[in-house]
């Protein structure tokens, strides 16, 4: 019997009154990597909002890293995000500090203590992505590919049970895409289960797996022909 990490059920999403999506039937397990596909405003980043808690979700029910998505408490949300590694398209770095601090504040942030752990993990994270030299840099001496491996690194600190990436490749060219793709395949291989939205269907060809369809309020999966 498979563990899902993620599970919906009959869900709705809505972005305040107006529908955006209806009767989802989602199931995603242990060691996936899937990709969740869609126009721009069929509402893959309201999808991603929901499982990391930034809409609620008030129709159906939902499961994810063992917390009800349906009835989730605003006390709970941190937790739920500890469990989660996110991803965004613009990075999310803090520009006044260096990589090795931003990492650092997150540890701090999620309630890490002892210094020589925090100073190990965040040179184990930065070494998974190619980035173990470039601790002490800044954001804005980095490329964007770099500066996404970074935001990939910080993702995986507290050794998330899924990884939601959102549109992680939107902002880079396709040969940086390629690398920063490159990593997150080296993830799911160790064993991190991903969901990643995307609209660079090139990168589908190129590294097939599970697919999800956001369009026309329906989500549902995509039998991609081989070959």
């Amino acid at each position: 019997m498979s563990n899902p990490i993620l599970q919906l059920k009959n869900a709705s999403i809505f972005q305040g009154d107006s529908l955006v999506l209806s009767n989802i039937n989602v199931e995603i397990n242990k060691g996936d990597f899937v990709y969740l596909i869609g126009k721009t405003g069929t509402g893959k980043s309201s999808f991603m909002k929901t499982l990391y808690g930034d809409l609620p979700l008030t129709k159906g029910e939902g499961h994810i890293v063992d917390f009800k998505l349906n009835g989730l408490k605003e006390k709970e949300i941190p937790f739920l995000r500890r469990k989660l590694g996110v991803v965004f398209q613009d990075f999310k770095l803090l520009t006044d500090r260096t990589i090795n601090d931003n990492l650092l504040f997150v540890l701090k942030a999620t309630g890490w203590k002892d210094k020589q752990e925090m100073k190990t993990r965040i040179e184990e994270v930065l070494a998974k992505v190619g980035m173990s030299t470039k601790g002490f840099k800044f954001p804005h001496e980095l490329s964007g590919g770099e500066q996404q491996r970074v935001a990939i690194a910080r993702a995986l600190l507290n050794n998330p049970e899924l990884i939601l990436a959102d549109e992680p490749t939107g902002n880079l060219d396709p040969q940086t895409s390629i690398e920063v793709m490159e990593v997150l395949q080296d993830i799911n291989k160790n064993g991190n289960t991903i969901l990643m939205a995307t609209h660079d269907y090139a990168l589908l060809l190129k590294y097939p797996s599970k697919t999800l369809k956001c369009d026309e309020n329906q989500v549902y999966e995509v039998v991609q022909r081989k070959g």
